[in-house]
């Protein structure tokens, strides 16, 4: 059989040790050689830092705003694909807007990747978001 050129050999070399690479074991065995006469302390992975990832302000522009005659507004988001970043998106405006009634159109109820199980629909199911499969809004959503 042909070596896939792509697929890596996982080096465990290091790891009985404790180490997580051969690498950071040669630098162990490095310092542990030169510990007495540099007259140097040292240990692995005993410190944990704590940082913050900045955030960042970032835009969503909604494919459909409807005002109903009630004056309720109603975000409508048409989606053939239905990508990690867009359901990552949708699940911060919902936490940071609870007000806003986002709603989703798709094409087809599809797998939300193609290892996953989970549809587009479950997804929605899971997250409290209404959704249609279709190339309609449907009318009972413009009726309130």
């Amino acid at each position: 059989m042909a070596k896939n050129r792509y697929s890596r050999k996982k080096n465990h070399r290091g790891r009985a040790e404790g180490y997580k690479s051969g690498f950071e074991k040669d630098i162990g065995d490095f310092l542990k050689s030169i510990k007495k006469k540099q007259k140097i302390k040292f240990s692995y992975e005993t410190m944990k830092i704590a940082y913050t990832i900045p955030e960042s302000l970032h835009t969503y522009t909604p494919d459909w705003i409807i005002v109903l005659p009630n004056k309720e507004i109603l975000i409508i988001e048409t989606k053939g694909r239905f990508v990690t970043k867009d359901r990552q998106k949708h699940l911060l405006i919902q936490e940071q807007f609870p007000d806003l009634d986002i709603r989703f159109i798709f094409g087809r109820d599809q797998k939300i990747n193609k290892n996953s199980k989970t549809l587009y629909s479950d997804w929605c199911k899971k997250n409290g978001f209404l959704y249609h499969i279709g190339k309609e809004v449907p009318l009972a959503w413009l009726i309130q």
